[in-house]
C-alpha cells in the first residue's frame, strides 16, 4: 500500500488542543495512530501526563454525512505514571467495557436528542470519516459538549487507499455501478451487491480495492432509465462481464460478494447463469428461499406477498425472518445450491432477526452434501451477532429506519445483533473474507499489490 505521505497537501489536520490540568499543573499529552489510515486498520491510543490513578473519560464524536452527531466514550483509570493505553486497559463503563482498542469506534451511537433510529454508512468514498477524540477529567457519561477537554485530536478513517482510482461506468448498457482499481492491475475482479435498501453503496467495494481488487458496486433495484421488470439475470450477466472484460481486471478471477439480498442474487446467478461463472462466492446474511429466477419486480411482489408472516415486537420493529421460515423441502421454492461448482463461504450470525440465516445455511449445507460439493462449502456462524455484518469497527444497528420498496413507507427494521459480539463477528469475518477471496483469486505465484 502507497504511503499515505502522498497526500500531503490535500488534507489539513487539527493540531492535539491541550489544557492544563488544574489538578498537576501537567499538561496531559493525547496522541492517536495512525492519525490517518483505512477504517480496517486498529488505531493505538494513549494518554500521558496524567495523575497516577486519575479518573478520565476518553470520547468519540463524529458528524455523519447526514449532519448528525454519534458519539462514544469509556472510562479509564490511569496507571501508577499516569498513562493510558486503550489496547491494553480496561474501560470500566461507558458505550462499551473491557479492554476494547477499537470501541470509541464500534460502539458509536447518535447523542442524545438526535433522529430516532438512525444508521450511519459513508455516501462519499472519496472523502474520510473525521473522528474527534477528547480525554476529560472524570467519569462522564454525557454533557461532553459543555465541558472543557483535557486534550483532544482527530484521526482521519479512510475507505480508500491512496492510489485507489474510482470509476463511474454508469453509462454502459445502463448498468448503475462504480468501479474501483488499486494501481495498475490487472486484478481479481469482485461483483459487489448490496441488500435490499437500494441505491449505490460503494464503501465495501472501495474497501476491497484497497486490498488489491477490482471492485465493483452495481445498483439493481432502482437503476435509472430502467424499470424493475427489466432487471433480470441478463442485467447481473452485464455487469459482470463489463467487470470481468475490463483491461485491469484478470478474466478467470473473479468473485461475487452479497449481503441479504445480494446474496439471494448470488445464490440465484452461480448456480444457473451461463455467463456468471466466478471461482468463488461470498454471502453475507443470505438465504437461498429467495429464488432470482424472474425479473427483480416479480421477485419482489412474491417476496412482500408474505407480509402478513411479519410480526411487530413490543418497540413496533418489524422482524422479517419469519417471512421465510420454516425453509421449504420443496425444490423448486428454493436455488438448487447442488449445481454451484466454486468455493462458497457463508457468514451469519445466530441473532439475525432479518433473515433466517442459520436455518438456510443448515439447509444449503444438507444439499450441498447430496449434490457432492459439501466440500466447496464453508459456514462462520458469530454467536449474538446481527443481519449488518459489515467491515470492522463499523458502529452496531440493532435496529433502524427502512423504506419499504414497494410502498414506499418508512419503518423500523428490526437486524438484531447485540453489540460487543456483532463488533467481533465484523472484524474477524472480513479477515476471514480478504483471506478467502485472496485463496481463491490470488494463485501462489501472485501477491496482491497492495
Amino acid at each position: 500500500m502507497k504511503r499515505w505521505s502522498t497526500l500531503v497537501g490535500r488534507f489539513i489536520m487539527l493540531a492535539p488542543v491541550r489544557t492544563v490540568s488544574t489538578e498537576s499543573r501537567r499538561c496531559p499529552l493525547l496522541t492517536v495512530q495512525p492519525c490517518r489510515g483505512m477504517v480496517d486498520e486498529k488505531i493505538q491510543i494513549i494518554i500521558r501526563n496524567l495523575l497516577p490513578n486519575q479518573e478520565v473519560t476518553l470520547h468519540s464524536l463524529h458528524q455523519s454525512e447526514d449532519k448528525d452527531f454519534w458519539e462514544a466514550f469509556g472510562h479509564y483509570i490511569s496507571d501508577k505514571h499516569g498513562k493510558v493505553t486503550v489496547a491494553n486497559d480496561v474501560s470500566l463503563g461507558g458505550t462499551y467495557e473491557g479492554t476494547e482498542q477499537m470501541g470509541l469506534l464500534w460502539s458509536l451511537r447518535p447523542v442524545p436528542g438526535s433522529r430516532p433510529a438512525l444508521r450511519l454508512r459513508k455516501k462519499n468514498v472519496l472523502t474520510p470519516m473525521v473522528v474527534n477524540i477528547s480525554v476529560y477529567s472524570g467519569h462522564l457519561s454525557q454533557g461532553f459538549s459543555q465541558t472543557s477537554a483535557l486534550a483532544r485530536t482527530v484521526t482521519e478513517r479512510w475507505y480508500m487507499a491512496p492510489g485507489v482510482q474510482r470509476v463511474d461506468i454508469r453509462e454502459i448498457l445502463q448498468i448503475i455501478c462504480c468501479v474501483s482499481f488499486l494501481g495498475s492491475g490487472p486484478y481479481p475482479g469482485v461483483l459487489d451487491l448490496w441488500g435490499g435498501g437500494g441505491g449505490l453503496i460503494e464503501y465495501r467495494s472501495a474497501l476491497l480495492a484497497s486490498h488489491g481488487f477490482a471492485c465493483m458496486a452495481l445498483e439493481y433495484l432502482a437503476p435509472a432509465m430502467l424499470k424493475l421488470t427489466d432487471v433480470n439475470n441478463t442485467y447481473f450477466e452485464k455487469a459482470y462481464q463489463i467487470l470481468q472484460n475490463h483491461p485491469l481486471v484478470q478474466k478467470d478471477k473473479m468473485a461475487m460478494l452479497g449481503l441479504s439480498f445480494g446474496s439471494a442474487i448470488t445464490f440465484s446467478m452461480t448456480a444457473y447463469s451461463r455467463v456468471i461463472k466466478p471461482q468463488c462466492c461470498v454471502c453475507i446474511s443470505g438465504s437461498h428461499v429467495v429464488p432470482v429466477d424472474k425479473c427483480l419486480f416479480k421477485v419482489i411482489e412474491d417476496f412482500t406477498g408474505l407480509v402478513d408472516k411479519v410480526p411487530v415486537n413490543e418497540d413496533n420493529h418489524l422482524i422479517h425472518r419469519d417471512m421465510l421460515l420454516p425453509i421449504p423441502s420443496d425444490p423448486a421454492l428454493k436455488v438448487d445450491v447442488g449445481r454451484i461448482k466454486c468455493p462458497l463461504l457463508l457468514v451469519n450470525g445466530t441473532d439475525d432477526q432479518n433473515w433466517p440465516t442459520v436455518e438456510s445455511a443448515e439447509d444449503i449445507e444438507m444439499i450441498m452434501e447430496k449434490a457432492g460439493n459439501r466440500h466447496l462449502l464453508t459456514v462462520l456462524t458469530y454467536p449474538d451477532a446481527g443481519h449488518l455484518i459489515e467491515p470492522p469497527y463499523t458502529p452496531h444497528f440493532r435496529a433502524s429506519n427502512f423504506i419499504l420498496y414497494d410502498t414506499k413507507k418508512k419503518v423500523v427494521m428490526l437486524w438484531g445483533g447485540q453489540t460487543k459480539p456483532h463488533a467481533y463477528a465484523q472484524e474477524d469475518s472480513w479477515k476471514k473474507i480478504l483471506a478467502f477471496l485472496q485463496e481463491h483469486l490470488y494463485s501462489s505465484n501472485v501477491k496482491a499489490k497492495l
